[in-house]
């Protein structure tokens, strides 16, 4: 690995990471990692992870870090924040821990403008238990628990995490979609969202992610597959209204 093109905030004594080959949370954290780094804050930043693939990150940075409960990262972040209210509060987690058990959580975390930066990374499954439904797969899609393929459930066949948000959260609070098919565009709305939290906003970021393992995919196929994914789940700054968030 070169550590040249590494983020300073990054602890080697711990890597290799802990990921699955292709897993597309390696490449989201590295962007994070730059992002912290870009943004100068690495000495003063909270890091909540969630159960899940996320936990796999417990150490993959030099900054305070907490493993929460599954669907708890979002409580947790905010009970720091109140806390330090000067620290920068980051709460990652994947599509399940935010959509479903912890989604009572994150409305009310967007609807009283906590100024948290929640990341979301949406691979369409339970990834770290083997590959079931979650709130996010789409219809005809295969998972471990939908062997012939998701059925179409009528309105709301996959859930759209930011654009409930956008119903319900404060005009000065930060929605955006990225895609790990541009990590560049990650990294620069991964700022985005910080930027905005430190205006003492709710900053909220989903990540369209890959998921080679589950999806049984090779790296060709898997960004064919989240190519899909972006034609279901628009990528956007759903503040400022722009596709593909710049």
């Amino acid at each position: 690995m070169n550590n040249e093109i590494m983020p300073k905030c990054y602890n080697e004594k711990t890597k290799p990471h802990k990921f699955c080959p292709g897993c597309g949370h390696a490449i989201i954290l590295k962007q994070l990692g730059l992002a912290i780094d870009e943004l100068g804050i690495s000495k003063n930043t909270f890091f909540c992870i969630d159960i899940g693939c996320s936990l796999l990150a417990w150490n993959f940075y030099n900054i305070d870090t907490v493993q929460s409960h599954h669907g708890r990262s979002i409580p947790l972040a905010i009970g720091y924040k109140k806390a330090l209210p000067k620290r920068h509060t980051i709460a990652y987690m994947g599509d399940g821990g935010a959509y479903a058990i912890g989604l009572q959580s994150l409305i009310h975390a967007a609807f009283r403008n906590d100024p948290i930066s929640a990341i979301v990374v949406n691979n369409t499954n339970y990834a770290m238990t083997g590959g079931q439904m979650a709130p996010t797969t789409f219809p005809g899609e295969i998972t471990t628990t939908t062997p012939m393929g998701k059925k179409n459930i009528g309105f709301g066949d996959h859930f759209l995490g930011p654009e409930l948000l956008s119903n319900i959260a404060s005009q000065n609070a930060s929605i955006i979609r990225s895609s790990l098919s541009n990590p560049r565009l990650v990294k620069n709305d991964i700022i985005k969202t910080i930027n905005n939290t430190q205006k003492g906003n709710f900053s909220f970021l989903e990540i369209l992610s890959i998921c080679p393992t589950n999806w049984k995919t090779n790296a060709k196929e898997s960004f064919e597959f989240l190519g899909k994914m972006e034609s279901l789940f628009p990528v956007k700054d759903f503040r400022n209204n722009e596709g593909k968030s710049k």
